[in-house]
């Protein structure tokens, strides 16, 4: 299943996978940092998931944010 840009305000960006069980976030934290987590609900098809992880920059926040889609795609 595909993933669709839901949210992106400069502060928050957000994806949701199209079966609407599935969101990855990453938000800029008021120190500069950067925090992506993935949230997958137990209703899901796959195996329900919480994680969080935080960066210091951008730019690997968004290769994790990258990597938990590619990872939590599911077939169509």
């Amino acid at each position: 299943m595909s993933w669709s840009l839901e949210r992106d305000d400069g502060t928050v960006t957000e994806w949701e996978r199209s079966d609407r069980y599935a969101t990855v976030r990453l938000r800029e934290r008021g120190d500069g940092e950067f925090v992506v987590r993935l949230d997958v609900m137990e209703q899901a098809a796959d195996e329900s998931a919480y994680e969080r992880e935080r960066f210091g920059d951008r730019d690997a926040a968004e290769e994790r944010a990258a990597a938990w889609r590619d990872e939590r795609a599911l077939d169509e």
